[in-house]
């Protein structure tokens, strides 16, 4: 099936205080990295192999990655 993007799922692993980023949408994409612009640099060098090496069909010249990056912050409750 042709597509024209890709939809990666960042996560902030607090034990190793890494970007991980995986995608259901392009086999082998595991990629982390410290920070969400050095991520999006690994993502976007990966899938570019990746696409290669699955051999996989787009509809379109260039195709859209879509990083959805989740990071969990707290703040602190000034009442306690």
């Amino acid at each position: 099936m042709k597509r024209d993007s890709i939809t990666v799922q960042a996560m902030w692993d607090d034990e190793a205080h890494v970007w991980v980023a995986s995608s259901t949408d392009i086999d082998g994409l595991a990629v982390e990295a410290e920070t969400v612009e050095q991520l999006r640099i690994k993502v976007v060098n990966a899938i570019s192999d990746l696409i290669e090496l699955n051999g996989l069909a787009f509809d379109a010249r260039e195709i859209s990655v879509h990083i959805l990056a989740d990071h969990m912050a707290k703040v602190p409750n000034p009442s306690f």
